[in-house]
């Protein structure tokens, strides 16, 4: 015996767009180490060749003495990290990514941490199913210091 679930029967983990609050904060409950290996791989599987990133060697002679991670990692794992509380199935598209900075380097051995606020939440014009609500992420290090902030947009489901 087969038994089928449609996608609407089943719970999602992420919110639904009435759910969410402008002032909102979550503290994300996990956090990631980046290591070595993350880095290089990721910088060559985007073909970002940048020596501080990839050659121990040249990184040396930098300001910073060691290799850099690659800033869209970093950006990629800090929004990764929020997707669990707050869009993992809900999320129709993301629209975009703007006021991104990061304020501190990141090296191999990192623990990054992040929290989400909710800055603006809106109804969609043109899809009566759907809102768009904005996020201010922030990243730290182990250290607390901020190491990479970005505003993200979302396109987010509306319960049925």
């Amino acid at each position: 015996m087969q038994i089928e679930i449609s996608r609407k029967e089943c719970a999602m983990a992420g919110l639904y767009f009435e759910e969410f609050r402008v002032g909102q904060v979550f503290d994300h409950p996990w956090g990631r180490t980046i290591t070595e290996s993350d880095n290089t791989l990721f910088s060559c599987l985007t073909l970002n060749v940048q020596p501080l990133h990839i050659d121990a060697e040249f990184a040396a002679t930098s300001e910073f003495g060691k290799p850099l991670v690659n800033s869209i990692f970093t950006l990629g794992l800090m929004i990764g990290i929020s997707v669990n509380d707050t869009t993992v199935g809900t999320t129709v598209a993301n629209l975009g990514m703007t006021d991104v900075r990061f304020p501190k380097p990141v090296f191999h051995g990192d623990t990054v941490r992040v929290r989400t606020t909710v800055k603006s939440i809106r109804e969609s014009k043109s899809r009566p199913n759907a809102g768009i609500v904005e996020f201010e992420h922030q990243a730290t290090n182990q250290r607390k210091e901020v190491v990479a902030i970005c505003s993200r947009q979302a396109l987010m489901r509306k319960r049925a």
